[in-house]
């Protein structure tokens, strides 16, 4: 979902960096990263790197959209840092930082996206969700949880359905995504 939101709001004319700190986001979205290393290994890197390094680990998806991939290490120190650097230019950051609570390091000013299929199980993890995040539920058939009783159980309501599609998935497999953006997701955007 991280990546179908970069891509739709690069392609509005919003020029966008998507940071993955999950790891996934290259082969969702079929580039290959110049080298092993990424914002993880800069964080770890400590105050001796400095913070323009940033954006020379950074990968050209096309179409205004940059990905600044997660690297060979997973680390969480001086993330406040990063984001406070590449949300300070004049593109729009959006982070998929996983399955994971608010990070502490996220700037104040940034807006929680949640993604949650209508499933009790999930939907009793993620508990009650803060005022503001935005709830992307997941639609697949079979799923006894209705809109209301997700809106109810979490405290938000749902900003976004999204009927699971077949496309989806092909497109992920193929390393299509970001050239063939399935119907089901052209419908996301950022600004609203």
């Amino acid at each position: 979902m991280a990546a179908a939101l970069a891509l739709r709001h690069a392609h509005a004319g919003h020029p966008t960096v998507l940071v993955d700190l999950a790891g996934d986001q290259p082969d969702l979205l079929g580039v290959a990263p110049s080298s092993s290393l990424g914002i993880g290994d800069w964080a770890a890197g400590g105050d001796d790197v400095p913070v323009e390094a940033l954006t020379a680990l950074e990968v050209e998806v096309g179409g205004g959209l940059s990905l600044l991939p997660r690297g060979s290490v997973s680390s969480s120190d001086r993330l406040g840092v990063a984001a406070a650097v590449l949300g300070a230019g004049h593109r729009s950051v959006v982070i998929d930082a996983g399955v994971t609570a608010r990070p502490t390091w996220a700037p104040p000013d940034a807006v929680d996206v949640v993604v949650l299929r209508a499933c009790y199980l999930g939907v009793r993890r993620a508990g009650r969700l803060a005022a503001g995040t935005r709830l992307v539920l997941l639609e697949e058939p079979g799923r006894a949880l209705r809109v209301a009783d997700v809106e109810a159980a979490l405290g938000v309501e749902v900003w976004r359905r999204v009927v699971v599609d077949p496309a989806v998935a092909r497109a992920v497999d193929a390393g299509l995504l970001s050239v063939r953006l399935p119907r089901s997701l052209r419908g996301l955007d950022l600004a609203s």
